[in-house]
């Protein structure tokens, strides 16, 4: 057994050694190494956008609605498709054909007026649609002229387009810029609605197993999906709040699941996966400041007690507020520490993998024994990132909801004193009334 498996794997490595040496990506890469722009690639993947891509194409993208307010109020709404159109660009070197995506200005009637939006790339609001205005004669040869001053460009404006504040760079002409309200349905949102459908697909299905199959036990997804929800609700949130465990174990439980389902599904690569959710700041946010106010406005009195008079020397807090300065620094750190833990962890390992498939095209430069070897080394390091982000996916979900259930629990605990009191009352309250002949004798 050990034998086929060591042949196995021998054959699996030559085919990776094989692919790299001959395989056409690399030596395309090679010819075009010069154009590569490793920071534009991987920001782009890590960020959001009008569209999905299509599996295996970084050209064609399924179409999202765009939903915009314009200056004058007016709610638009068209089809991302609108924003982009496919031209045939000739590469000089290797005389090949190849289908590219230029944005285009899109035309929007409505109530009689004609409303022009473009997904602006030179402009501060870069990669977002913008409302644009043409200027008069007077004020676009202004702006040409500061554009051909910028030192960006270096005073030849027919190879490039300065970012001019207000203004939006579009085929060598500039156009007066608003950048509208925008609701619409992004890449992001899309994925955020699927895996909340997901999430609920997969608590129903417990749900629905119960309702149909009485207590008998579950098998399958069923019974996974039941044997996670005991781990984290007797392990974590039943051993930490106790007899609080059902009024907030509703919330713990769909922040890890719902994490869980965005972490797993941003490591898919062809839809509905590939959108890196818990890698965007903006979502790891929410999730920390819904737990910053569960924390806050569900804390006993005893929480807020240790806040503003904690249990310490008194020249600590007075005059001198220095511990009350701590404590309130504590209470909004706590949230940070999570929204930031979970978004630098699974930004950095898709970072990573990105970067191991980019050294192909890098070291293309240096031939193609070179390409082949990193084709290998890139793909082996890769699928082992990748089973990593596997686990860190799990371990993520359970360490925010671990201190998210920790923060609530401190924030819930009514101290010694009052707990101490509250025994006290339970124990009287729990003796039987005195009957008959004790009384007499009392």
């Amino acid at each position: 057994m050990r034998l086929l498996m060591n042949k196995r794997f021998s054959v699996i490595l030559i085919f990776l050694m094989v692919i790299g040496l001959f395989n056409p990506v690399s030596l395309k890469a090679s010819e075009e190494e010069g154009n590569i722009d490793v920071k534009e690639i991987i920001f782009h993947h890590l960020g959001d956008g009008y569209g999905w891509e299509v599996p295996f194409s970084h050209v064609y993208r399924i179409p999202l609605p765009v939903i915009v307010r314009a200056e004058d109020g007016k709610w638009i709404c068209f089809s991302s498709a609108r924003l982009t159109e496919y031209l045939e660009e000739t590469d000089p070197t290797t005389g090949k054909v190849h289908v590219i995506a230029a944005p285009k200005i899109v035309d929007v009637e409505k109530d009689g007026k004609t409303y022009q939006f473009v997904l602006a790339h030179v402009s501060k609001h870069k990669n977002k649609v913008v409302q644009i205005f043409p200027m008069a004669p007077e004020e676009e040869a202004k702006v040409k002229s500061e554009a051909k001053n910028n030192p960006e460009i270096q005073g030849d404006i027919d190879k490039a387009e300065a970012v001019i504040g207000g203004y939006v760079g579009f085929n060598e002409v500039y156009y007066k810029e608003y950048k509208p309200h925008d609701i619409s349905i992004t890449k992001n949102v899309l994925a955020l609605l699927i895996a909340a459908v997901i999430v609920t697909a997969m608590v129903m299905s417990v749900v629905w197993w119960y309702y149909r199959k009485g207590m008998k036990a579950p098998r399958k997804g069923v019974g996974f999906m039941e044997m996670l929800i005991d781990f984290i609700y007797s392990g974590v949130i039943k051993a930490t709040l106790h007899e609080r465990a059902k009024k907030y174990a509703p919330f713990l439980l769909t922040c890890f699941f719902f994490i869980l389902v965005m972490n797993l599904v941003g490591l898919i690569v062809i839809f509905p996966g590939g959108a890196n959710l818990t890698g965007n700041i903006a979502i790891t946010l929410v999730l920390a400041v819904l737990v910053f106010i569960i924390t806050n406005i569900m804390g006993s009195k005893h929480y807020w007690k240790e806040i503003f008079w904690p249990d310490v020397p008194l020249f600590l807090k007075f005059p001198i507020p220095i511990m009350q300065f701590i404590e309130i620094f504590g209470i909004f750190t706590k949230p940070a520490a999570l929204c930031v833990r979970l978004f630098a962890n699974m930004m950095g390992g898709h970072m990573i993998v990105i970067t191991l498939t980019l050294l192909i095209f890098i070291f293309a430069a240096f031939g193609a024994v070179a390409a082949g070897g990193s084709v290998f080394v890139s793909v082996l390091f890769s699928i082992f990132m990748l089973c990593l982000d596997v686990l860190v996916s799990f371990i993520q979900a359970y360490v925010f909801t671990l201190l998210a259930t920790i923060f609530i629990s401190m924030s819930t605990d009514k101290g010694h004193h009052e707990a101490h009191g509250h025994k006290e009352e339970t124990k009287e309250e729990a003796q039987p009334a005195p009957q008959g002949n004790q009384v007499a004798k009392a």
